[in-house]
């Protein structure tokens, strides 16, 4: 990397931070704040959505997916179930958003079972969004030190590394502080056509640097199995299944494109739910065309840096398997990174590293500052103004930011993938928050005991699923939504049994 990439990275990064204070002077009321004013056209929402969900994570893991040893496009299947939950959505959820005047998706759960429920949901929402969104800061700072120690060889790593977390996570602080909801939306549309250009970039770039260009990709693709997509066997523990793609990517998405705020408030900053669906479902097709070009150009690395070369490739994986410090990538997380850092063209390289950044810049602070004011604080300060509310959200996005921070600093020296990490920690409440939804809507005789109960009783047995087992976590949310909407199911009987009895 050169001058010119630094200049376009920070240039890039000043831009965003300006551009959240430009957006200050909106924020006058917490509508506002939360929801843009609900005047966001629906184009503009589906590209937020896209962005959202393909962000640092996609850019940097989805290729490291496929550059892996054994490593294919299976990812794919799970794809499969995103698109099948969005027409669920589509039809369940998005008109029950729209009967009234919601800053938060938890709301719905407080008007059908009460307080304890909504809180519960709220809360589970907002501990677990900061462990996944932490992750998250953690990737992109990767690539922020992988920058610096283009320049400086022999600085420490795990130094710089912390210091970028801070500093992403202080930009991100600022941007989002003063910006609220609609800036965070409105850059996601810029950094989208950013990253998929970059992303376009990298790959002619990486073509042009392989002796037999696509022929060679192709040869190599077919000869180690990276084009393989489908696998039909009922395996449980195995990550990329057509099955567990089709029904757990169904139950994954309907979690967290429809149950959960952080994406939930992008479809409240419209007014009507045609536009919610026509911005859901949209989005849906370029999200499929995203993740075979990210996994492509894991294909196109594993062309480039060629590990099977390596004697020590064969034992990767097993316990023989003694790989030195100079071989090329122990964690697939890393390979893009390198790649983009080293071997891109002036500009291009850091085009692409600001489109990363921005990735991560788009941050939950703001759905978890509007969670924790509406379900959280709101109850317990009924008289106060929506001045006040406001000035609660700004300072709960400062503090957001930097348990944010910490969090990243707290797990990066976690080995296993961020991108499951991620997923996998998300699953543990996706489920139990998705089920309790679903019995709101499906189980007429359940009442706050009941759903109380089975989501206690979801999370215990989720809590098990994720430290005691090996299930694979694109089960994560079926599982949980099951046992939720059948353990509610008994209670509603049971307790409404006890409630005829104490009114007799």
């Amino acid at each position: 990397m050169q001058t010119l990439d630094l200049v376009i990275i920070f240039g890039y990064l000043i831009g965003i931070t300006l551009f959240g204070v430009f957006y200050s002077g909106k924020q006058e009321t917490t509508q506002d704040y939360f929801v843009g004013d609900r005047s966001v056209p629906w184009w503009a929402i589906a590209a937020s959505i896209v962005a959202t969900e393909t962000s640092t994570i996609t850019f940097i893991s989805v290729p490291g997916i496929a550059f892996a040893k054994n490593g294919n496009f299976e990812f794919l299947q799970l794809v499969f179930g995103y698109m099948l939950g969005r027409v669920v959505i589509s039809l369940l959820f998005i008109p029950m958003y729209f009967k009234g005047e919601l800053f938060t998706v938890y709301q719905l759960l407080g008007e059908r079972f009460g307080t304890k429920v909504k809180m519960l949901a709220s809360s589970l929402f907002v501990v677990m969004r900061n462990i996944a969104d932490g992750i998250r800061l953690l990737l992109t700072a990767i690539v922020l030190a992988a920058v610096y120690t283009a320049f400086v060889p022999d600085a420490n790593p795990n130094t710089i590394i912390i210091a970028s977390i801070i500093l992403l996570g202080i930009v991100m602080i600022v941007f989002t502080f003063y910006g609220g909801m609609e800036a965070v939306i409105w850059v996601e549309v810029v950094q989208l056509a950013i990253y998929i250009g970059g992303a376009i970039a990298a790959a002619i770039v990486i073509v042009n640097q392989i002796d037999g260009g696509m022929t060679r990709v192709f040869e190599v693709g077919s000869q180690f199995n990276k084009f393989q997509f489908l696998d039909f066997s009922l395996n449980f523990t195995k990550t990329y299944t057509f099955w567990g793609g089709l029904i757990g990517g169904c139950f994954l998405t309907m979690s967290t494109h429809g149950t959960d705020q952080y994406l939930v408030q992008r479809y409240l900053c419209t007014n009507k739910p045609s536009s919610a669906s026509l911005a859901l479902l949209s989005s849906g097709a370029v999200v499929l065309g995203q993740f075979i070009g990210f996994l492509f150009i894991g294909v196109l690395l594993f062309a480039y840096y060629q590990p099977f070369n390596a004697p020590e490739y064969a034992n990767i994986g097993t316990a023989a398997s003694t790989l030195p410090a100079t071989f090329p990538f122990l964690g697939g997380d890393k390979v893009f990174p390198d790649f983009i850092t080293k071997f891109m063209p002036p500009g291009l390289s850091g085009l692409v590293v600001a489109a990363i950044f921005a990735a991560a810049l788009s941050s939950s602070l703001n759905s978890i500052a509007a969670t924790a004011v509406n379900d959280l604080y709101k109850p317990f300060a009924k008289d106060k103004t929506d001045k006040h509310l406001l000035r609660v959200a700004s300072i709960l996005t400062v503090i957001v930011g930097f348990v944010q921070i910490a969090v990243a600093i707290a797990v990066k020296d976690a080995g296993q993938s961020a991108l499951n990490q991620a997923r996998g920690i998300a699953g543990l409440i996706n489920g139990p928050i998705l089920g309790v939804f679903l019995v709101g809507t499906f189980i007429k005789k359940a009442n706050q005991i009941s759903a109380l109960i089975a989501m206690s009783a979801s999370i215990a047995l989720m809590l098990y699923i994720y430290f005691g087992t090996k299930i694979a976590f694109p089960w994560y949310p079926v599982i949980g939504s099951l046992t939720t909407l059948t353990v509610a199911f008994i209670a509603s009987f049971i307790f409404t049994k006890q409630s005829n009895e104490v009114n007799d």
